[in-house]
């Protein structure tokens, strides 16, 4: 954080506190600093000094959280390279989704002034805020993650992430996005996106509700009441659009909004299993909460809710890298199987516990501990059963709380 820290001898340096941050915290401080210097002085050989929880309470104030964001960029800097066999690309485009959850936050002075206190279903007072990730569907990586009050717009987190879209990129979006001026800025950076909107979003959607066409590209203009100054558009701009019908085997009717104007090369049949890749995203906020269980926070300060986070999306992306590597043998594994196997994500997590320090220490070899964790997560899969159908009760938790332990996943970490 400043220029002067670590930079006195002391038993904690930075690579140490570093790499303890890195290890899943989700136990008591105690407990993670006894697993932590035995694991590295007993199984490594290393020679980690022990050090308090106080001690490391200090250090920690000294760690900028921007430092997992870099670590990402590395993984995804090594990942998205031309030679890489085991990169996923739908017709040569990079598939991405975003959007936004809630999560909820220790109730302390500084959260409840830096986010915003908020009731929830009964009376109670908590502190929340609202994360917003750019996620790759196909890959499963983080390629962005921002964080902000409950109330941020999340068209605005969107577009935080711009510095990670290239051309030749479709981003997914679910409702609440669309607007034509969040659509100009994809269009003016070359980026593709598709969007879902209300039946009554627009006069546009409306008429071609109405007309009962599967497909038409069309042109929008800008809202009446937007502010124009500054802006690449005026009131006169238009954008060429197509909009398109999905129905759905349940009956329902959803009017989607895109980039993609060509329909010989995106026939209008491709889109509600286009449109459905977006679910990726929100198996990712499933991992992250109940999973890598993100809300257990290490701290009560800002600053270690944004170190949790990010460094449990480097957990994320660094697992994602892991399973991509073992596309050639989970097809081994499935032939003549009634169903296609996957790695259990939630064990997966919990075999990285520890081993990451190997991973990433530097006396290690690296081929060895890669090598364990392929042969953990290949004897630890599960089957992927696809078009199952479970009615979603909106209700189930309205009024008591979520139970502690799921009766089809435990603890892993």
């Amino acid at each position: 954080m400043k220029e002067q820290d670590f930079t006195r001898n002391r038993k904690q340096p930075f690579l140490s506190t570093l790499l303890f941050m890195i290890n899943l915290l989700r136990k008591s401080l105690a407990v993670e600093i006894d697993g932590f210097v035995r694991h590295l002085n007993d199984r490594l050989s290393a020679s980690v000094s022990h050090f308090t929880s106080s001690a490391f309470i200090q250090n920690r104030k000294k760690v900028n959280p921007e430092v997992f964001k870099h670590l990402t960029s590395v993984i995804i800097k090594n990942f998205y390279t031309p030679d890489n066999d085991d990169l996923k690309l739908l017709g040569g485009l990079r598939v991405l989704a975003c959007d936004g959850s809630i999560i909820t936050l220790p109730f302390t002075k500084e959260l409840k002034e830096r986010y915003d206190v908020v009731k929830n279903t009964s009376t109670l007072n908590i502190v929340q805020a609202k994360i917003s990730v750019l996620y790759d569907v196909l890959n499963e990586l983080v390629l962005d993650i921002d964080i902000d009050k409950p109330r941020a717009s999340e068209r605005e987190l969107a577009l935080k992430h711009r510095s990670c879209w290239q051309p030749k990129d479709l981003i997914i979006y679910d409702r609440g996005y669309p607007s034509f001026a969040f659509i100009y800025e994809h269009v003016n950076h070359k980026v593709d996106c598709l969007i879902r909107v209300k039946a009554a979003h627009s006069y546009v959607v409306k008429d071609f509700v109405a007309s009962g066409k599967k497909s038409l590209v069309t042109l929008i203009k800008p809202e009446r009441d937007g502010p124009f100054k500054g802006k690449g558009y005026n009131r006169k701009s238009t954008i060429q659009v197509r909009l398109l019908r999905v129905d759905l085997p349940d009956g329902e009717t959803e009017i989607l909004i895109t980039t993609l104007l060509d329909s010989k090369k995106h026939p209008t049949k491709i889109f509600m299993k286009l449109y459905f890749l977006r679910w990726g995203i929100e198996t990712f906020y499933d991992a992250l909460k109940n999973k890598l269980k993100v809300e257990h926070f290490s701290g009560y300060s800002d600053t270690t809710i944004r170190q949790d986070l990010y460094c449990a999306v480097f957990i994320s992306n660094l697992q994602s890298v892991i399973v991509n590597g073992l596309n050639d043998e989970l097809e081994i594994i499935n032939e003549g199987r009634q169903y296609d196997y996957k790695v259990n994500a939630n064990l997966s997590y919990g075999f990285l516990k520890n081993r990451v320090l190997e991973l990433l220490y530097k006396d290690v070899p690296l081929d060895k501990v890669f090598k364990e964790l392929e042969q953990l997560f290949l004897k630890h899969t599960i089957p992927i059963r696809n078009n199952r159908k479970n009615t979603r009760d909106t209700q189930k938790y309205r009024y008591k709380d979520k139970p502690l332990t799921t009766k089809n996943q435990k603890d892993s970490i």
